[in-house]
């Protein structure tokens, strides 16, 4: 099921998720769903707070993208991105790695609005899969980037917090008017 993408204003987005202690069918649903709605967005990341609940749980998909390789180790050796997607990460402990590197960065929280981030070209990852199972690996590239910024979301930061002070002074009046917004339809949503 397709569930509706919060929008920036929304105080959920700022939530630091609560750590998930149990794998229960009702988790694998919302984990289903939430492959549903970002592959409906186009996305190839979703954070839990992203639809509406403040939970250690991010999806991630980057399979078909050429134009921003990803690279994976798995215990030490190269792996194949590809073979390894769609990700589930329940709660993720990260550790970033490697020279900072700018790059270009949307988010479906924020339609329509890109801007430079900065973040560590790798990352090493541990996490449970969707079966609650352990898991580890390195990423770099794209991967390493969407890991950084799902889990920033999983900690209620968000990828306008980590642009530099031009790039978001660029993109301050989108930013303004999509909280404006938000804010509106919240309030009109608690007078019903």
């Amino acid at each position: 099921m397709v569930l509706p993408v919060v929008k920036y204003g929304d105080p959920v987005l700022r939530r630091k998720g609560a750590r998930i202690e149990a794998i229960t069918p009702e988790i694998t649903s919302f984990i289903a769903d939430m492959f549903d709605t970002m592959k409906a967005a186009r996305g190839v990341g979703l954070a839990s707070q992203q639809v509406g609940r403040a939970i250690q749980l991010t999806v991630i998909d980057v399979r078909g993208i050429t134009d921003r390789p990803s690279k994976l180790w798995l215990q030490g050796t190269p792996a194949d991105v590809e073979s390894f997607m769609p990700l589930v990460l329940i709660n993720p402990v990260v550790t970033a790695s490697g020279p900072r590197v700018s790059g270009p960065e949307g988010c479906l929280s924020f339609p329509e609005i890109f801007g430079d981030v900065e973040r560590h070209d790798e990352v090493e990852v541990t996490a449970l899969n969707e079966r609650g199972e352990t898991f580890s690996f390195k990423a770099a590239g794209l991967l390493a980037r969407a890991v950084q910024h799902e889990v920033d979301h999983l900690n209620g930061l968000l990828f306008i917090d980590r642009m530099n002070a031009e790039t978001r002074r660029d993109v301050q009046p989108e930013i303004d008017e999509l909280q404006g917004e938000t804010r509106a339809r919240l309030a009109k949503l608690a007078r019903k």
